[in-house]
């Protein structure tokens, strides 16, 4: 988290919305590694959570603690960061994962969409990181936002998601303002490292679109979008207010 204690989180806790598959469990595993202790929070995905924890109790006894909620509930969120100072005694990084990726047609788009597109994008992050606030302050902490490239250059059918994805990119600028000078606040905008559930939409013929607007003309991985993660809480000790594009140059290939 700082120079003294260089590349490693040892003694530190994290807390990762969304984590227990895809990205977030990436996340976790990267931040796990790194040494810290991780709250893994959950809204549907009990087993998949559990079995996070369960892998990651092998490696370091007491290490893990499972946190469910709808981020939905503006009242739950307290709670998320109440029980995982409750357990470690301490908050360090916040990793605003957690988020809903859905088409919504324009003229088509209804008012649930826009609620739970917004909700899990751009509100929830805003009132968890309110809630987070004196834990991370208490710790000098650091607060990251998960974005998207699209939140920057939005994508067609997608306009709710791309606006609530720019909301949180500004979100992490006025935070950053804010927190200073206690907290560091970032954002990392992924492009291609994971395709969405069939239920999103993309097609493979779209998929392969976006691939060829890269510039390096591939798919990353959720590893990727970890690795720039674990750069932020380990390495980066004077960086703040910042978007970190991971999404093999798409933003420039358009």
């Amino acid at each position: 988290m700082n120079d003294a204690h260089g590349a490693t989180l040892e003694g530190r806790t994290v807390l990762v919305t969304g984590a227990a598959r895809r990205v977030g469990a990436e996340i976790v595993r990267h931040l796990h590694a790194a040494g810290a202790d991780v709250a893994i929070h959950y809204r549907d995905s009990a087993a998949e959570a559990a079995a996070l924890a369960a892998g990651l109790e092998q490696l370091r006894p007491q290490s893990t603690l499972l946190l469910h909620a709808d981020l939905l509930q503006i009242g739950s969120l307290p709670g998320l960061i109440s029980d995982t100072t409750a357990r470690f005694g301490r908050l360090d990084v916040l990793v605003n994962n957690a988020s809903s990726f859905y088409p919504t047609a324009f003229g088509q788009i209804d008012q649930q969409q826009w609620d739970d597109l917004m909700g899990s994008n751009l509100q929830a992050p805003l009132f968890l990181a309110q809630a987070a606030a004196p834990a991370l302050r208490a710790a000098r902490g650091l607060l990251i936002n998960i974005a998207d490239i699209h939140g920057i250059r939005p994508l067609r059918d997608y306009g709710v998601y791309s606006l609530a994805k720019a909301g949180l990119i500004q979100l992490t600028r006025l935070l950053a303002r804010e927190l200073a000078p206690e907290v560091r606040v970032n954002a990392i905008a992924p492009g291609p490292v994971l395709w969405p559930e069939a239920a999103a939409g993309l097609s493979a013929e779209r998929q392969q679109q976006i691939i060829e607007h890269t510039l390096l003309k591939r798919a990353g991985s959720p590893a990727d979008v970890a690795r720039a993660v674990r750069f932020f809480a380990c390495d980066a000790p004077y960086i703040t207010g910042q978007l970190l594009a991971v999404d093999g140059g798409r933003s420039l290939g358009w």
